[in-house]
């Protein structure tokens, strides 16, 4: 068997059809995993999943609210009927852009009841059956976890819970065979980057870019198939004696912004 097999497990992956969810969801498939992509938007999920069966891949697509504790709680049910759950990859999310005055009710309940409540929902639909055998559950933070990052108030505080509940996780149910683990990105080139830019910088998308690449210390943006490679270790078996750990995949920034 190769290193970083995930022959013969079962993964869920959340947000798994689009940026680095999509990136992970292929990767894993690439590895062996047999996937199961829980996406809200049915059309990338539909596209997603006919390309890694293409590719000789086993994946399943639900389609998925993952702040709807019932919905979350049927599907990975249903799962857990037919297959145990080996891995969960929590990195379905959204951002939102503003300071605290910029910040409304509606803005922070929305960032709530997706980044933190649907972290929520998810793990703990998971983690009664994981108990059985062991697994992992691995958790998509971000450097504002542990940074202070301009307009990022609302975002900075669900992350910052999600590597909180990681921790709490990792040291409860460790004597249960389940690890929990969380990756930090800093900036990655994905689509939601792009449209960003669009929205908000027209006619200077190239000049915003290349702004936003240079505010990395390593001087460009990560790839989603970059933070898809360091998921794939980190749920292999190879990385079994890491729990509890933020992993940061940030080009520098965190160390080498000062």
């Amino acid at each position: 068997m190769s290193l970083f097999s995930l022959e013969n497990k079962t993964a869920i992956i959340t947000g798994g059809a689009s940026g680095i969810g999509e990136a992970i969801s292929k990767a894993f498939a690439k590895q062996g995993a047999d996937v199961h992509i829980l996406e809200f938007n049915a059309e990338n999920g539909e596209r997603v999943a006919k390309e890694i069966s293409s590719n000789g891949g086993k994946v399943t697509f639900h389609a998925c609210d993952v702040s709807n504790n019932g919905q979350v709680a049927e599907i990975i049910n249903g799962i857990a009927e037919k297959q145990y759950i080996d891995i969960l990859v929590n990195n379905a999310g959204i951002a939102h852009v503003g300071n605290l005055e910029g910040t409304g009710v509606e803005d922070m309940d929305r960032i709530y009841n997706v980044n933190v409540k649907g972290v929520y929902n998810c793990m703990h639909a998971v983690i009664t059956k994981m108990k059985e055998k062991g697994g992992m559950i691995l958790n998509m933070a971000s450097i504002a976890s542990s940074v202070g990052i301009t307009d990022r108030f609302a975002y900075s505080m669900s992350k910052g819970a999600v590597l909180t509940m990681s921790y709490s996780v990792a040291k409860d149910y460790m004597e249960y065979g389940i690890r929990c683990n969380t990756i930090s990105p800093a900036r990655i080139h994905t689509p939601f980057v792009d449209g960003f830019i669009k929205a908000n910088y027209p006619g200077k998308e190239a000049e915003m870019f290349d702004k936003l690449s240079k505010s990395q210390p390593i001087g460009r943006m990560g790839k989603p198939e970059e933070v898809a490679n360091l998921a794939v270790y980190l749920c292999s078996d190879e990385a079994s004696f890491i729990t509890g750990t933020d992993f940061p995949i940030d080009g520098g920034y965190i160390k080498l912004n000062g």
